[in-house]
């Protein structure tokens, strides 16, 4: 019968079933993290691209889309790859022990068929993009790959996924302009270190099990108070870079405003969470930075629009 129901029951049936289990594996709905920044590059290089091909300051839906597409279809593969390399680690942290591959809610050859559908559909966005983006597409996946071996060799994989989600604001631009750009590298710099310091805050949950179990990390390695230290050490690098991005890029009043906003966020974040106190850690993470990067891409889109990026 159909994958949507059962023709009975009206229930989901097996494959919308398998679907979804697969969405929860690679928890899509943390997409909103990197993707607002991509789109912040995307549309202020639209804004301040020469206008050659005669849409000067003008929203290219199409290219927006494509970025949407190639984004989703990145991280959508970096999670699926992520969660089959580590699902033995997995099972023996108590935190983890109940995703989908652990559980067998999906299979390792399921996950390895979505996770080479969303490689595809990264691929074949970023050929749609230019040139360019298709050349640079396979180094875009490398620290995908990377960092979920990287807590096997190196005290320090939150670096790594730093630099993996800091590429998307490069991409984004890149996406427009088909040319490198120091502006896009600034935001880039400030994603990287913004979601690595957030990922030191996250890592903390695990300390006890990633001791036990040979897994390394800036938390299992210098404790929990050093990676708060080290997360807050980051937030405030990112709030310097996100000003000297909105610098060379003559942000207006709103973006400023946004940056305000975005300070404060991080203020809240790191009150909320102590050495002695990991309860409210998933608040600051999915909470508080789906905030940050939601708020900061309104404030963006609000200042482009008024400096006279048409929609």
């Amino acid at each position: 019968m159909t994958a949507e129901a059962s023709p009975v029951t009206g229930s989901p049936g097996p494959e919308t079933g398998r679907v979804r289990a697969f969405l929860r594996l690679v928890m899509i709905e943390h997409s909103v993290f990197a993707l607002p920044f991509a789109y912040i590059a995307s549309l202020t290089a639209m804004w301040l691209d020469d206008g050659d091909g005669g849409d000067d300051g003008t929203v290219r839906w199409l290219t927006l889309l494509l970025v949407t597409i190639a984004m989703v279809g990145l991280r959508t593969f970096a999670m699926a790859a992520n969660r089959i390399i580590d699902r033995e680690i997995d099972a023996r942290n108590p935190r983890t022990a109940g995703r989908e591959l652990v559980t067998g809610a999906v299979s390792v050859r399921t996950a390895w068929t979505g996770a080479l559908i969303a490689l595809a559909v990264f691929l074949g966005a970023a050929a749609l993009l230019n040139p360019l983006c298709l050349a640079l597409a396979p180094l875009a996946v490398v620290p995908m790959v990377v960092y979920p071996y990287g807590k096997r060799f190196t005290d320090f994989p939150h670096a790594i996924l730093g630099l993996a989600q800091g590429m998307g604001p490069i991409g984004g631009w890149l996406a427009v302009t088909g040319a490198w750009s120091w502006e896009a590298a600034l935001l880039g710099l400030a994603v990287g270190l913004w979601i690595g310091g957030f990922d030191l805050i996250y890592a903390c949950q695990d300390v006890a099990a990633d001791r036990a179990h040979g897994v390394r990390s800036v938390p299992a390695r210098f404790g929990i108070a050093g990676a708060l230290y080290g997360a807050r050490a980051c937030h405030v690098v990112t709030l310097g870079l996100l000003v000297w991005y909105a610098l060379a890029t003559d942000g207006g009043p709103l973006l400023w405003a946004g940056l305000a906003v975005v300070a404060a966020a991080f203020a809240y974040e790191h009150a909320i969470v102590r050495p002695g106190d990991l309860s409210r850690v998933n608040r600051a993470f999915f909470t508080v930075n789906g905030f940050v990067s939601i708020s900061l891409f309104a404030f963006a889109l609000l200042d482009l629009a008024v400096r006279g990026l048409s929609l």
